[in-house]
């Protein structure tokens, strides 16, 4: 740990540590806040989809809040300023929330109906199932920025956004299991990561399977 990241740590054993922090612990509520306001947007749009269509798109939505160490260290590897200033402005993913979808259509289906509402403003996209990172991950990433109302004023917050059908999740899950190993061998990395690539072209076909499948039900529906 480098010396800057580790005094910034000290200082929380402060006996003034309540005061110091204050700011920065407004700060993460804010980011709270909006995590709480983006996934209610979220239920409320299952909660239509299976009022009317009978069916969730959503099987399961995950948020967290980036540790205060992962923060500081973020900082400092890209030679940035260790201030609330600096980390608002340049680290979009201190909140996300994780949409686990059924189906790879799903997935972009509730991303346009996010992006339409009007207190909603994309910030960046990233189509990791269009085009898939090198190892084979794949996902939907959205930067996007949302209101949150004080009792005093408005403030907009960003929220790192992904989406992943199920079978993704499962493999990004296990990959970041595996890889992360720290008593593997440099040749047994290599093979491994070879293995996981395959792994992923299995399951980016069994999400084409499951969408044609879904496709061909809705050609042939059930009697009743």
């Amino acid at each position: 740990m480098n010396d800057e990241l580790e005094e910034l740590l000290k200082s929380c054993l402060d006996d003034d540590y309540e005061e110091k922090s204050l700011p920065y612990r407004q700060t993460m509520t804010y980011y709270r806040c909006a995590l709480r306001e983006v996934e209610t947007k979220f239920r409320v749009l299952d909660e239509q989809f299976s009022m009317y269509y009978d069916r969730n798109p959503i099987e399961n939505i995950e948020t967290r809040i980036k540790s205060q160490t992962s923060i500081m260290k973020k900082l400092k590897n890209r030679g940035l300023p260790l201030t609330l200033e600096s980390m608002q402005e340049n680290l979009f993913d201190i909140a996300g929330i994780r949409v686990i979808g059924s189906f790879v259509d799903d997935i972009y289906m509730l991303a346009k109906l996010l992006l339409q509402q009007d207190d909603v403003h994309l910030i960046e996209r990233k189509d990791y199932i269009a085009h898939p990172k090198p190892n084979g991950y794949r996902s939907l990433h959205l930067i996007i920025e949302t209101p949150i109302f004080l009792a005093n004023e408005k403030r907009w917050i960003k929220v790192e956004v992904q989406f992943r059908t199920i079978a993704m999740d499962l493999w990004a899950t296990l990959e970041h299991k595996l890889r992360y190993k720290k008593d593997l061998s440099p040749e047994r990395l290599e093979e491994m990561a070879t293995d996981l690539y395959e792994a992923a072209e299995i399951c980016a076909r069994l999400d084409e399977k499951m969408t044609k499948l879904k496709a061909s039900e809705k050609r042939h529906p059930i009697l009743k």
